[in-house]
């Protein structure tokens, strides 16, 4: 068997060790040796930071996040309790709690079994 798998090996690595042996090399070679430095980055396109407003109702403090004048997010620290934020993913107005940063898990609910 090591045999077999010897003769194998042998036989997938030497042709192609034998075309890169074959192979002429270029003559006009030359060595880069100094290397251009990396294109400058423009500090005026930076992406736009988003306007946070901070407000009071009541005993819990709200963070409303807008970009371009439009709410699309909002972070409520209750008095008492973990924060949780309210996102406004499509756009549309509705806002969706979402209590940390976990990934939403989307449960299948097939039924597999009836009796």
């Amino acid at each position: 068997m090591r045999i077999l798998l010897a003769l194998i090996t042998v036989a997938f690595v030497l042709p192609a060790t034998a075309e890169n042996a074959a192979r002429p090399k270029p003559k006009n070679l030359q060595v880069i040796d100094d290397v251009p430095p990396p294109p400058k980055i423009d500090d005026s396109k930076k992406a736009p930071e988003p306007k946070i407003t901070t407000r009071k109702v009541g005993s819990d403090t709200i963070q409303e996040y807008r970009m371009n004048g439009r709410l699309y997010q909002q972070r409520i620290q209750p008095a008492n309790g973990p924060a949780y934020y309210l996102i406004d993913e499509k756009g549309e107005g509705k806002f969706a709690r979402v209590d940390g940063p976990d990934v939403k898990y989307s449960v299948p609910m097939w039924v597999l079994l009836e009796w």
